[in-house]
């Protein structure tokens, strides 16, 4: 009897540890995930929930952006000027972005950003890249650099992002069907993760027409491929090229440069970003730095709360696909370009731009 109370002591204490193992490591996720929920359809309304409801570190999280971000915003000349300073001194964006027959020739090797990998230029690669960067000696007034964030849906924000000389948009969003409202249609610059072309279009080893199609939205604006981020990708954004290329499409391919990533990635890593691998909205902001006077910013939330109504966003304006955070960590990229918004180097924009909030 004594042997029998005894197993079923310890087989209670298994149970209760086992439980409280399960109930820490869950604790410890939700911590980690930043304020990610689990999967909900995208709100019908938008009613604010009670506060009871909000997981409590994403409140206190949201509060802190408030005392941060709630102040009249001017652009700080001399913050701005030192910062694309360092940033143009480091990585030379004006030459080094975009993969060129000048600064890529026939026979030099590509170091891939993504992996330890060499690939070295034949001449059917290097016909594809550009002759001259069409960055060279310009420099825009103002650019908008538009995330794909769930806080942009029903924001109104497409007439202000519209109104910028040079608009920068992620990973081909859509824009029609009612978005134009809230993300505008002007497309400067757009770029294309390879897992879209994949998943999407087949890699482009089929029928490549609807491919073709869904650019027609962008008109004649630059495509930024990731061709030397691994290796798998870089047949396929040639396949991508080449299919622009026969159906003539007016949109203009073009190869992000594996040299300059690799630059991006030591200067944040100096600025305190120490990250497995930088977000494409964060090197086109990094980008714009460069390239514009004043760089304003729509679409980077990274929080599934309104930070203003509260109300439950969806990931994306378009979707709620959950961010692969494995490879990036968005609320601390979101915390640097908060910084520099508070700085007065760049324009963050939040809430609703309809009703002019900050």
């Amino acid at each position: 009897m004594r042997g029998h109370r005894m197993k079923s002591f310890l087989s209670f204490m298994f149970t209760f540890l086992s439980l409280g193992t399960v109930m820490t490591t869950l604790i410890w996720y939700m911590l980690d995930s930043n304020c990610e929920e689990p999967f909900q359809p995208p709100p019908q309304k938008k009613h604010a929930p009670k506060l009871s409801e909000i997981f409590k570190p994403c409140k206190e999280i949201i509060d802190k952006v408030h005392q941060r971000y709630n102040q009249t915003w001017k652009k700080n000349e001399k913050n701005y000027l030192k910062f694309r300073t360092n940033l143009r001194v480091a990585c030379n964006g004006f030459d080094n972005a975009i993969v060129t027959q000048n600064n890529t020739p026939i026979g030099s090797n590509i170091v891939y950003s993504g992996e330890k990998r060499t690939l070295q230029v034949n001449k059917d690669l290097f016909d594809l890249f550009l002759k001259e960067n069409p960055f060279s000696n310009k420099q825009w007034d103002t650019c908008s650099v538009v995330g794909n964030g769930g806080i942009l849906f029903d924001s109104g924000c497409g007439k202000m992002i519209d109104s910028a000389d040079f608009v920068i948009r992620c990973n081909l969003p859509p824009l029609e069907n009612g978005y134009e409202k809230d993300v505008g249609s002007k497309t400067s610059l757009a770029t294309a993760n390879p897992s879209i072309i994949f998943q999407k279009y087949g890699a482009l080893t089929g029928r490549r027409l609807p491919f073709v199609e869904s650019l027609h939205k962008y008109g004649n604006s630059l495509l930024l491929l990731p061709a030397f981020s691994f290796g798998r990708n870089t047949a396929m954004c040639q396949r991508a090229a080449y299919t622009i290329e026969d159906f003539e499409s007016p949109i203009r391919p073009v190869f992000s440069n594996a040299q300059y990533l690799h630059s991006l990635d030591q200067f944040w890593c100096s600025e305190g970003l120490k990250e497995r691998r930088l977000s494409t909205g964060f090197i086109m902001v990094s980008m714009a730095l460069e390239l514009c006077e004043n760089v304003h910013l729509y679409g980077f939330w990274p929080f599934s709360n309104h930070p203003y109504d509260l109300y439950t966003l969806t990931n994306h304006y378009y979707d709620d696909v959950p961010v692969k955070t494995f490879f990036h960590a968005m609320p601390a990229e979101f915390e640097h370009l908060l910084q520099l918004h508070t700085e007065g180097v760049l324009r963050l924009h939040l809430g609703d731009c309809k009703s002019d909030k900050k």
